[in-house]
């Protein structure tokens, strides 16, 4: 099986979506003046997100490059 940049792209659009709509609360927690707690917590999901998304574009592209933890 023929993997491509477009299949791999294909396959972490569902994560980079939930990234985005992340990033998305918690700006709109930020706007509406939510408990600082709550930002907090939308901030680290967010940013979980964004690395999983790395992550998954770094194995994706080099394949595995030892343990992931």
């Amino acid at each position: 099986m023929k993997v491509t940049l477009e299949g791999m792209m294909k396959a972490g659009e569902p994560l980079m979506k939930q990234a985005v709509e992340a990033l998305k609360r918690y700006h709109e927690a930020q706007d509406a003046g939510a408990p600082v707690a709550e930002i907090e917590r939308l901030r680290v999901e967010a940013d979980s997100l964004f690395q999983a998304v790395a992550d998954f574009a770094q194995y994706s592209l080099e394949g595995p490059a030892g343990t992931i933890h």
